[in-house]
C-alpha cells in the first residue's frame, strides 16, 4: 500500500485557540514593591531557560516566603519576590534579584479562591502577575451591566491584592479556519508531535478533541489519526495517535520555507519572549505575562493552570504550539482580539498535558 504523506509544514504546524488576558511589561513598578540596588552586582545573567530553573530552585527552597518571580528579559535577570529581608539575601546569594514585596503567594493564592468561589463569571479570567505582585482579573466586552457591578465589588473588596482590566475583545475556544488538522466538520491546528511507548502522537487542543474520533490532514480525506485522550474544560488538551505510516518530526512550521526543531519540554516564566505558529495567522510573537492563569469561556467551560500571553491568535489556530527556541511550552487554547489589532491569547502548558497522557516530545 503507497503510505499518504502529511505535508511536511502540516506535521509540523502548530495551532492556537484564544483566552485573552493581561500584558504587563517586566519594567512595570507598583507601589508595593521594593528592590535592593545592592543585589545587581551579585547578578547572574541568564537564559530564559536557566532563569526558570533558578525560579523552580529557589521556589522549593524559600518555601512560604517565596512570592513569585519573573524574567527580566532585557537585564537577561532572574527577579524573585519574597516577603522579608532574610530571604531576599538568599535569593541575592544564588545570583536573582531580590524585590521584598507586600503579598505572599499564599495571600494571593486565597485571593483567587475568593474570586473562584464568588466572581467565576462568564467572559472573565484572573492570573497571578508577579511583576505588580497582584492578582489580574480580565472581563471582556460580554462582562456588563449588573454582571461587571459585582465582579467589580469582589475585586476592590480584595483591595491591593487584584487589580481589574476590560478587554475589547471576548474570549472564547476557535475553531475554525486554518490548513492542518481535520475532524467531523471541526478545523484545528497540530500543536507537536510526541510518542508513547515509542508509537507517534500529536498533541492539540482538548477543546478540538471532544466529541471528535477521526483526524484527516484534509478536509474530507482519509483518517490519519484517532483521538485517545482529550480533556476539556479544567485542562486544554489533546491526544490524537497516528494510524498510519504518517511521518511525525518534532518540528514547528515557521512559515517561511522553514522550520524550528524540537527537542524538549519546558516550563514558561513570566517575561519570556515566546513564539506561536498556527494555521491561520502563522507566526507570531509575544511575552508570557502570567502563569496558572484561570479563564471562564462561559457555558461551564473553566479551563485552570493556563499560560498568559500577549500574542495575538485567531480561529483556526486552536491547538497550535507556542514555544522558544527548540523547546515546546503550551498549546493554544483561547483568548480575544485578533492579529489586525492586538490580542491575548492563553495556552495550555505542555508539561502539563506530557504528564497527564504520558507522553514524550519527539
Amino acid at each position: 500500500m503507497k503510505h499518504r504523506r502529511i505535508p511536511r509544514r502540516r506535521a509540523a504546524a502548530v495551532g492556537t485557540a484564544v483566552v485573552a488576558l493581561i500584558a504587563t511589561g517586566v519594567t512595570f513598578q507598583t507601589a508595593n514593591a521594593s528592590e535592593d540596588p545592592a543585589a545587581a552586582p551579585a547578578l547572574k545573567t541568564l537564559s530564559a531557560t536557566g532563569a526558570t530553573q533558578l525560579a523552580s530552585s529557589l521556589t522549593k527552597q524559600l518555601g512560604a516566603e517565596a512570592a513569585g518571580a519573573y524574567y527580566d528579559a532585557e537585564a537577561r535577570s532572574l527577579v524573585v519576590n519574597v516577603t522579608d529581608e532574610t530571604a531576599a539575601r538568599t535569593v541575592r546569594e544564588a545570583g536573582g534579584k531580590a524585590r521584598v514585596v507586600q503579598h505572599s503567594l499564599a495571600e494571593l493564592k486565597s485571593a483567587r479562591s475568593t474570586l473562584a468561589g464568588k466572581a467565576s463569571i462568564p467572559g472573565t479570567s484572573w492570573a497571578t502577575d508577579p511583576v505588580s505582585n497582584k492578582i489580574v482579573v480580565t472581563a471582556d466586552r460580554t462582562v456588563k451591566g449588573a454582571a461587571l457591578a459585582k465582579l467589580t465589588r469582589e475585586v476592590d473588596a480584595l483591595g491591593s491584592k487584584a487589580r481589574l482590566k476590560q478587554s475589547k475583545g471576548e474570549f472564547k475556544p476557535l475553531i475554525a479556519g486554518g490548513d492542518a488538522i481535520y475532524g467531523a466538520g471541526s478545523r484545528c491546528s497540530l500543536g507537536f508531535n510526541v510518542t508513547k511507548g515509542g508509537e507517534p502522537h500529536f498533541l492539540t487542543a482538548g477543546h478540538c478533541t471532544a466529541g471528535i474520533t477521526t483526524w484527516s490532514d484534509k478536509q474530507g480525506g482519509a483518517g490519519i489519526g484517532t483521538t485517545v485522550d482529550s480533556n476539556f474544560p479544567g485542562g486544554d488538551y489533546g491526544l490524537v495517535k497516528y494510524t498510519g505510516d504518517t511521518p511525525h518530526p518534532s518540528e514547528v512550521n515557521l512559515y517561511n520555507g522553514s522550520t524550528q526543531v524540537i527537542s524538549r519540554a519546558g516550563d514558561a516564566t513570566v517575561g519570556q519572549k515566546v513564539t506561536r505558529s498556527g494555521s491561520t495567522t502563522q507566526v507570531h510573537d509575544g511575552e508570557v505575562t502570567g502563569l496558572d492563569a484561570t479563564v471562564n469561556y462561559g457555558n461551564g467551560q473553566v479551563v485552570n493552570g493556563l499560560i498568559q500571553t500577549t500574542v495575538c491568535a485567531e480561529p483556526g489556530d486552536s491547538g497550535g504550539a507556542l514555544f522558544a527556541g527548540d523547546t515546546a511550552l503550551g498549546l493554544t487554547s483561547g483568548g480575544s482580539g485578533d492579529c489586525s489589532s492586538g490580542g491575548e491569547t492563553f495556552f495550555q502548558p505542555v508539561t502539563a498535558a506530557l504528564a497527564a497522557t504520558g507522553t514524550e516530545i519527539g
